[in-house]
């Protein structure tokens, strides 16, 4: 069985976002696998693990991202494929779709694995706009993936239901919170990781043009949500309370 992961890296949680001339400045920030990706990786291996073959993660990225790389093939991944995009000025997720496509369209796999959405942009297109380029079944946001053969039954989260799914392979699923728990990488696998295969590729490598891949969208502008402001306590009978908060309704936050 050959599985394949798509993985991004993302700011770590707990950073503080800087805005530098209407830019976010990551010149000191530390960067983590998405954590959604987590769960694409860890389902990867689990399915490798009872099934059988192969799993390589790929992202698309800076030579940086080698680092996560590293930790996922920590994790228990076989193999790991960069594709830089360092020379490509503007990228959105059409640009990012669009080299994964061109890279996985030779590539042979039963079932590509992704997160649900990236904790940055939190947009879940590039998993979805992949399947459609390369013409497969897709199932986002899935809780719960069985193999048998060469099909799968696949349950997905749909707004606190649940919908259950059968689809036979070649297949895409995004990976929702609550598939599984991600593993840590262990010492072991941290040794092991340094001699496992990594493989950089370019848009030469991949027969695309710079053209072909630039940005679709324009960000206008970047800028951090205003601070919050202490909340206001209302005094005196109610009937005055009532009297104030009508007043405030209409005079501060112009609701009525």
């Amino acid at each position: 069985m050959n599985i394949i992961v798509l993985m991004k890296s993302t700011f770590d949680t707990e950073e503080k976002i800087i805005i530098s001339d209407g830019h976010i400045d990551d010149s000191e920030a530390d960067y983590i696998i998405n954590p959604y990706d987590e769960y694409a990786i860890e389902e990867a291996i689990l399915l490798g693990d009872e099934h059988g073959g192969e799993v390589t993660v790929v992202t698309v990225g800076s030579e940086e991202r080698e680092k996560e790389l590293r930790t996922a093939l920590a994790m228990g991944v076989d193999k790991a494929v960069l594709i830089d995009n360092e020379e490509v000025e503007a990228t959105d997720q059409f640009t990012t779709a669009t080299i994964l496509a061109a890279y996985l369209k030779d590539q042979e796999f039963d079932i590509i694995l992704g997160g649900n959405v990236a904790v940055d942009g939190g947009t879940g297109q590039v998993g979805p706009r992949v399947a459609e380029l390369l013409n497969i079944p897709q199932v986002t946001t899935i809780t719960n993936l069985r193999v048998d053969g060469t099909k799968a039954t696949v349950v997905r989260d749909v707004e606190g239901d649940e919908e259950t799914v059968e689809v036979s392979f070649p297949l895409l699923v995004t990976a929702q919170q609550g598939l599984n728990e991600p593993r840590y990488p262990s010492l072991p696998g941290v040794m092991k990781a340094k001699k496992k295969p990594l493989e950089t590729l370019d848009l030469d490598d991949l027969d695309l043009e710079e053209e072909e891949v630039e940005a679709k969208t324009k960000t206008v502008e970047i800028f951090l949500p205003p601070q919050k402001q202490a909340g206001k306590i209302l005094e005196g009978e109610m009937h005055e309370q009532v009297q104030e908060l009508i007043t405030l309704l209409k005079s501060e936050k112009k609701v009525i």
